[in-house]
């Protein structure tokens, strides 16, 4: 569905002349930028995760029975809010550095932002549904069950994030590699992914009969499917 827009911006943004290079293009060959804010990706995902799952552990009564809710979350939550403004950014700046268009038809990508969005929804349900009610529970060595309910769902969501973020950097499911048809070809919308192959013009017989070599893709080729380059490891 946008598959242009993230073409413009993996290959367009940016770029001063039709020879130049795009923003996207720039940051990722950065010599220390693209490096710096891969890692400091990771390590605030480490660091949210970390503090998250403190908070998701109390809420199923696994562990800190001792220390009532309330208390725990307010010692916590600022440093959960930190790190998650930060992850948030440098996943930004991640996504449009490495490749915009790798990234849109990749199907780890895809799962991720799916267990993104229900983490959210979690979010949203236990703020304004499930802690209203705080004062009742908040001291109980062992939570109701729809608190038990929502700390799981932010773990099991959480955890899927991190490692469907890790899998992006494996190329075994990419468009290129998967059967036209299949439930990854169209989950992962290849069918545009692989539509530069249409511009391609038809390959050449040679005068001994071999066939040219010279065909090359043209504008709008997705840089990430090259099978030579494979994807960094991407965190959060």
């Amino acid at each position: 569905m946008f598959h242009e827009f993230f073409r413009w911006l993996a290959e367009d943004l940016g770029k001063s002349s039709p020879d130049g290079q795009s923003w996207s293009q720039q940051l990722h060959e950065s010599l220390n930028l693209w490096g710096v804010t891969e890692g400091m990706h990771v390590l605030t995902i480490m660091f949210f995760a970390g503090t998250i799952w403190i908070v998701d552990l109390r809420m199923m009564g696994v562990a800190f029975r001792d220390m009532p809710f309330s208390k725990l979350n307010d010692r916590v939550l600022p440093v959960t809010i930190c790190a998650f403004a930060a992850m948030v950014f440098t996943g930004v700046i991640v996504f449009f550095g490495r490749d915009p268009l790798l990234y849109y038809h990749d199907v780890w990508f895809r799962f991720k932002m799916i267990f993104l969005v229900i983490a959210s929804a979690n979010i949203f349900w236990f703020h304004y549904r499930v802690q209203t009610n705080q004062a009742a529970w908040d001291a109980m060595e062992k939570p109701p069950a729809k608190v038990k309910l929502s700390g799981a769902i932010s773990m099991v969501c959480w955890i899927a994030m991190i490692a469907l973020g890790r899998f992006i950097a494996y190329d075994f499911l990419r468009c290129e590699k998967v059967p036209p048809g299949s439930f990854v070809y169209v989950f992962a919308e290849c069918k545009q992914a692989m539509s530069y192959l249409d511009d391609i013009p038809a390959e050449e017989e040679s005068s001994d009969g071999t066939v040219a070599p010279d065909a090359q893709p043209t504008q709008g080729a997705p840089a990430g499917p090259t099978p030579a380059i494979p994807a960094p490891g991407e965190g959060g």
